[in-house]
């Protein structure tokens, strides 16, 4: 038996794409997504795909307020992933 082991490390954060960052921007709008009801009794959130008119499911919840609020935690992540395409940010610095 042979086994393969790799390992990768990188010296900056990975690059981001262009069209990636234009897909993060697109998922921080919020008419962009619609919550739909299941058969089941619960409530589906999803999107528009950007390049066609099909709806991707993303979560699941039991009430109608709780799938509003998946949204916008959804759209606070991909606010925040934005924040941080150039690099991490500076939160303290020391002096002397």
């Amino acid at each position: 038996m042979t086994i393969y082991y790799s390992t990768n490390s990188w010296s900056s954060q990975p690059q981001v794409s262009q069209k990636q960052i234009e897909f993060w921007e697109y998922l921080t709008e919020k008419p962009n997504y619609r919550i739909v009801e299941l058969p089941n009794g619960f409530y589906q959130t999803e999107y528009k795909h950007p390049e066609s008119s099909e709806w991707i499911d993303v979560t699941r919840r039991e009430t109608i307020e709780s799938a509003e609020k998946a949204i916008d935690k959804t759209i606070e992540y991909y606010q925040k992933k934005l924040g941080f395409v150039n690099g991490p940010k500076v939160v303290k610095t020391f002096e002397k």
